[in-house]
């Protein structure tokens, strides 16, 4: 298995290669040459597997330079009930991602029972096994260059602390995410961890990630590695959960299955993306944004314009507050055929500042292929919601999960499972589930009094040059 730039000017690299890479040199995203298909007897052999086994099973069809006997020990290391612990809604344990029945044929998947809460855990505790393995095999370090609007950071740094030959430079946008998300970063007192609060959006924060990155000799010389999205192994570990999800709220293979997917960085739902280019039968891929609308937009009218930071709101699913879509890139790869060539073409407009519009292409007369609906939500829509699932369901939802649900309940069809991803646990966003329903949420005893703990942080400008500063003192 081979992987190709989505831009087309960067040589096609094995696995490990890209794992420690984050973009390609031409600044483009890393993808299979193609998709690995998967057929209706891998499926009905794969129904019955436990997590860390089906993720082996997936993640085997993408990783062919780690030995199978190697792999398979990180997925069981990684994929435990003791790493995903936080279950609740009376949710399996050993299950990893336990479906809650809401209704009949309407699901929640539990995403969000590892260490820090949050969705991004599913991939990122794999991510930092595979870092600290391919590291150790090749003796070598990274530094490890990330943004976060909210999960993403805490998510790494819990999965990448005391690992050996690895430090963290997190960015994340000041002021703007939940205390329970700052505290989750900040507090950690571990030397390999650096966290940067840059007085802007977490566009901002993004963008800084980019160019550090598309510095090739500042990427080389410092050894600078990424964990957002844009790092393939992410996409990759996030496919299995959709697989799982199928599994869980069907009964045959013969069945078709909707998931809806709260979406800011379009990361998780293009996962579900090339779950269903391989074959997993995905009847619609649902996806639901906040006020920050730009990949609504784009799905109902074939536009895509992003916002500056200035135009981008600040919400209460803090996580999706993002007007450039990092992964979406990989998608639109698809779409126009695989053609490197236009991808160029449309990226030079997007990083000129500028919009493009797809509407009056033949791509866009194939957008009915892939699936896609989509739907947004505002602070309303949400307060609504969480207090919809709550004294109807009996659950308690998150923000970004009620923005997912709010879409979801919009675009149902019959006879149609719909599954609606979970993004974290309500705990992390507790003022937003006052306001709905009164009351605190449940929090794990295990995370009791965490905005008490001493935080370090240092607040910067949005400056590429003093990020750059900054990570050379300390490597």
């Amino acid at each position: 298995m081979r992987y190709i730039s989505t831009r087309g000017n960067a040589p096609a690299q094995a696995f490990c290669d890209i794992l420690l890479g984050g973009l390609a040199p031409d600044g483009g995203l890393y993808l299979p040459e193609s998709y690995p298909p998967v057929s209706r007897a891998e499926l009905d052999a794969w129904r019955g597997l436990s997590y860390a086994d089906l993720a082996f099973a997936i993640l085997s069809k993408f990783i062919d330079d780690i030995p199978a006997a190697d792999l398979q020990a990180l997925v069981a290391k990684t994929y435990t009930p003791e790493v995903y612990c936080h279950t609740r809604n009376g949710g399996k344990a050993a299950e990893i991602t336990p479906l809650t029945r809401l209704d009949d044929g309407l699901y929640t998947q539990e995403l969000s029972n590892g260490p820090t809460l949050a969705f991004k855990d599913m991939a990122m505790q794999l991510l930092g096994n595979l870092f600290e393995y391919v590291l150790d095999k090749r003796g070598e370090s990274i530094n490890i260059l990330g943004a976060t609007s909210g999960d993403t950071g805490s998510a790494a740094e819990y999965a990448m602390r005391g690992k050996h030959n690895v430090k963290v430079f997190m960015l994340s946008p000041e002021g703007k995410m939940s205390a329970f998300q700052r505290a989750q970063m900040y507090s950690l007192p571990d030397g390999n961890i650096f966290n940067v609060a840059v007085t802007g959006m977490f566009d901002d924060a993004q963008d800084i990630v980019k160019a550090v990155s598309n510095d090739a000799n500042f990427k080389a010389r410092y050894k600078i590695g990424a964990v957002n999205s844009i790092n393939w192994a992410r996409v990759a570990a996030q496919i299995v959960y959709y697989f799982q999800g199928y599994f869980l709220a069907t009964k045959s293979n013969d069945e078709e299955v909707a998931f809806a997917v709260p979406s800011g960085n379009f990361g998780n739902i293009c996962a579900g993306h090339i779950a269903r280019m391989m074959g997993l039968p995905i009847a619609r891929l649902v996806l639901a944004t906040n006020e920050n609308d730009v990949l609504d937009e784009f799905f109902r009218t074939g536009v895509y314009r992003p916002r500056t930071a200035a135009e981008t709101s600040v919400t209460s699913s803090p996580s999706m507050d993002i007007s450039k879509a990092s992964n979406f890139e990989r998608f639109v790869f698809d779409l126009v055929g695989r053609d490197p060539a236009v991808v160029r073409e449309l990226w030079a407009k997007v990083e000129r500042g500028e919009a493009f519009d797809l509407s009056a292409t033949p791509h866009w007369a194939k957008m009915p292929e892939f699936g896609f609906v989509s739907g947004k939500s505002s602070h309303a829509d949400r307060i609504k919601t969480i207090r919809y699932a709550h004294g109807r369901y009996g659950v308690m939802l998150d923000t970004h999960t009620a923005d997912g649900l709010k879409v979801a309940l919009e675009n149902r069809r019959p006879g149609v499972p719909m599954v609606v991803l979970e993004t974290a646990q309500p705990a992390k966003f507790e003022e937003t589930i006052r306001e709905a329903l009164g009351q605190e949420p449940v929090r794990p005893a295990d995370l009791a009094g965490i905005e008490s703990l001493p935080q370090r942080v240092v607040v910067m400008a949005p400056d590429v040059e003093a990020v750059k500063r900054f990570i050379v003192e300390r490597v």
